[in-house]
Order: structure tokens, then sequence, then C-alpha cells
């Protein structure tokens, strides 16, 4: 079943040329971390670009519950006037976060230094997931947590009435459990260290700083030290949420496996803790082009041009950049089995604990379509079949999971026979323009009946 009503099974057919601009909707978890942010600060940010998919719509409104004032103004246009740090009101209903483990994750460190409940549930993906991970941080503030066997939502959290700061090592490498103790840290006196051993996406970091937070960030033998000053006045902000990298993906892909292809995907971000796939991408020989290079917002953007390579070659990621493309390792099987050669991905025992258990659905989507596939608990081996070379002809198990979903989809788009998924639904919770996108591009997506 779709996490938002009934399946939507898709079938995606060997393509012409990928031809065109492909305009890719804004950064998520940047989308995320502004309306939180905003609802933490002290009068009116604006943001445009926001991400419109489901998970962000659904922080949007627990925002509106802890008693921010939440307005949708036009296409990526918003505004929060925020309740200040350690400001959030009770919720007077279930907080509902849909599919996000970044929502409900972040929201459970940002209320767990307020003195007040509140009860989270969501979809059935979600209330699958490990919550143990941020129920443990910020416990070490002081809050409690009451949920299903195995830490699991539904659960509710009762915030700290008198936090007190913390110092806490993050024991795998997260950016959801590290942002986590950070928002907790905001209402705790003093100061709170949160320590990373491998470096994770840093936008809370960027924007924490932005919004007038006091945040230092020292790389030492101990791993990367971020230490906060805790019960700041956060300013309210301009914000122009750059587009997403994870989401760009799906069309840069698929067009370095579709033959003869040409795209542009304008504005992506580029903060280098999360550019490990165009990295990967380059190592492996695909024709990338960055134009336009600058700064926005903070963050590094540029024009990327993707165009058809054929003669791309397996690699073996470092597992070490494994924080820095975690949610791309998906779309990579696809492109790595396209590849010549074997692709090994290391180092990604953390995919299994996603959405789905993303290594199992690539691998046995994958099979299905004819691709030879090793795994084990934290590697996954794809033995490419070079350009055109994948039989396809299967439908793929999308697991609840968007990523899983657009991801088979654009293997179809080059293999030799279609390539199903069971339920596009998912994709609406980050990339809701993904079906017009790719078709104005020259894909064939059909729903199927």
């Amino acid at each position: 079943m779709s996490s938002h009503g009934d399946p939507i099974p898709m079938t995606a057919r060997k393509s012409g040329p990928l031809k065109g601009e492909a305009q890719v909707p804004g950064d998520k978890s940047i989308s995320h971390r502004s309306l939180i942010l905003g609802a933490m600060a002290v009068g009116e940010t604006k943001i445009t670009g926001l991400l419109e998919g489901q998970d962000v719509l659904d922080t949007a409104k627990a925002m509106r519950a802890f008693g921010a004032e939440v307005t949708h103004h036009g296409p990526g246009e918003w505004t929060v006037h925020g309740v200040g740090v350690g400001g959030f009101a009770e919720p007077e209903d279930v907080i509902d976060c849909g599919n996000s483990g970044t929502g409900v994750r972040l929201i459970m460190g940002a209320m767990s230094t307020c003195p007040i409940s509140a009860t989270f549930t969501g979809d059935a993906s979600l209330r699958s997931r490990p919550m143990k991970r941020i129920t443990d941080p910020i416990a070490a503030f002081g809050a409690k947590s009451y949920g299903r066997d195995g830490g699991r939502l539904p659960m509710t959290i009762v915030g700290a009435a008198e936090p007190v700061p913390a110092r806490y090592v993050v024991p795998m490498p997260s950016a959801q459990v590290k942002s986590a103790a950070l928002l907790a840290g905001l209402n705790a006196p003093g100061e709170t260290v949160v320590i990373e051993k491998e470096a994770t996406r840093d936008h809370t970091e960027r924007m924490l700083a932005g919004f007038g937070a006091q945040v230092k960030v020292e790389d030492t033998d101990e791993g990367r030290v971020i230490t906060l000053t805790g019960q700041p006045e956060l300013q309210p902000q301009t914000i122009v949420v750059p587009r997403d990298p994870s989401s760009a993906a799906f069309p840069v892909c698929a067009a370095l496996i579709v033959e003869g292809s040409d795209v542009l995907v304008p504005g992506i971000g580029l903060n280098p803790t999360r550019a490990g796939l165009f990295t990967t991408l380059q190592e492996m020989g695909a024709e990338l082009v960055f134009e336009n290079m600058r700064e926005e917002g903070g963050e590094p953007v540029a024009d990327l041009r993707a165009r058809f390579s054929d003669n791309m070659q397996g690699i073996e990621v470092p597992p070490e950049r494994a924080p820095s493309m975690i949610d791309e390792y998906p779309i990579l099987s696809v492109v790595a089995a396209f590849a010549h050669g074997k692709t090994v991905m290391r180092g990604v025992k953390e995919l299994r604990v996603k959405e789905s258990d993303r290594i199992d659905a690539m691998a046995r989507g994958l099979e299905a379509c004819g691709v030879t596939i090793e795994e084990d608990e934290d590697t996954l081996i794809v033995h490419g079949m070079g350009p055109g070379g994948v039989p396809g002809g299967a439908t793929a198990e999308a697991r609840l999971d968007h990523r899983i979903a657009m991801s088979f989809l654009c293997g179809g788009m080059a293999s030799q026979q279609p390539i199903s998924v069971d339920d596009a639904g998912p994709i609406a919770t980050s990339f809701p323009v993904f079906e017009p996108l790719m078709e104005s591009l020259g894909a064939q997506l059909v729903r199927s009946e």
C-alpha cells in the first residue's frame, strides 16, 4: 500500500534521449530545518523554494501544532512566525509525521527540552523505524519517552521541565541524531557538546549559526566536535532553499544511462557533506559538468549538466564516503548495473534502517531485472552489464520507499524491457513533480491500472 492512499503501480519503458532542463524541488533537509528553526526564532522567517512534498508539509503542520504561525503564500513561498527557543506550546492532538524520519526525529529533539508532552506517530514505514537512537540523546537532557517495544512509534515524549546541557557522542553516522541533539541543546543552559566520529551533512550547524546561535565546530582526534551555547534568542531569517541534490540524482543518473541524453539541472546544492554521489559518478567516468558555481544562503550551488556516458567503469566506493551519499546508494546501484565491471559499496548498513531495508530492496529488484548482486549486512556489490545491458522486464517492490520507486523507474528508462514498481505513491513524499518532470525530458512513464 502507498503511504498516502491506494497503491499507484507505474511502469518505465525504454526511452529515447532525455533532453532539456530539470527544475528539481527544493532541498528536503534544508526545508525541514527552515520550518523548525523558523518556529524557534522570534519574529517572521521568510522562506522561498521550500520543498512542498508531503514530508515537509507534515513538518509545517507539526510546527503549527506547537504554536508557530506557518503560512503558505504561493508555490515555495512560506513565512513562519516563531515562538522563540523553549516557547513551544503543548499540541492538542497526536503529531503525525507521515513517512518522514527526518521530520519526526528533528521535531522530537526540538521539543524535548520544553516543559510539554507530545505524542508522535507516522505511516507503516515510519512506525517500523528505530527511535531509540533519538530517545537516548534527548534523555541526556532530561526528557522521557514512552513508545512501543523496540523504541518504535507511536511514542510520547515528555519534555524536560528543567533541561540540563549534555555531552553526547553520536554512535552512528547520522545527521538526524546529531541534529536532534543540537536542537535539544538550544533550550538547555550552558554548553551542549555533540561529537560525531564521521562527519555527516552539516545543514543544522550552518543554519543554527545563520539564525544567530553560537556554534563552534572543531575537527579533533575524538572526531568532529560541535559546541552549542544554549538559550539564545534566534533571529528570523530570509532563506532561499537550494534545489535538492538527492532529488537531482534521479534526472542526472537517468541521463547518464539513457543513450543520447543531455540534461541540465540548475541551482543544485553542492554542500560537501551531500555531494558524495557526484564525486563517485565522476570517478566512474560519468560525463558531469558543474557550471555557474556560486553561493546561496551559505550553501555552495551550481548548475549540473549530465550527458549519456557509455564508458562508466565499476569502482570500489570508499566506505567513509557513505554519510555524504547515504540516500543515493539506491540510484547509484542502478547506474552501476549499466556500467562496465563490478561496483562495490561498503559501509552502507545504515541503509537497512531507512524507509525500507534499501540494500535488500535494491538487491531483490535488480536480481529480478537480471543483474547479478552480492550483499552482506554492510555491503552491496553490483555486477555491471554495460550500457543497455540490463534485461529488465520485472516488477520491483517499492516497500513504501520513495527512493526505491524512483530508482527502478529510472532503470526502466534504459533497460531492454520495461521495469515496473508496485507503488509509486510514496514518491510524493519528497519529489511530487517527479513524473511530469521526467516526462518533460522525454521519459515514458505509464500508470498501470
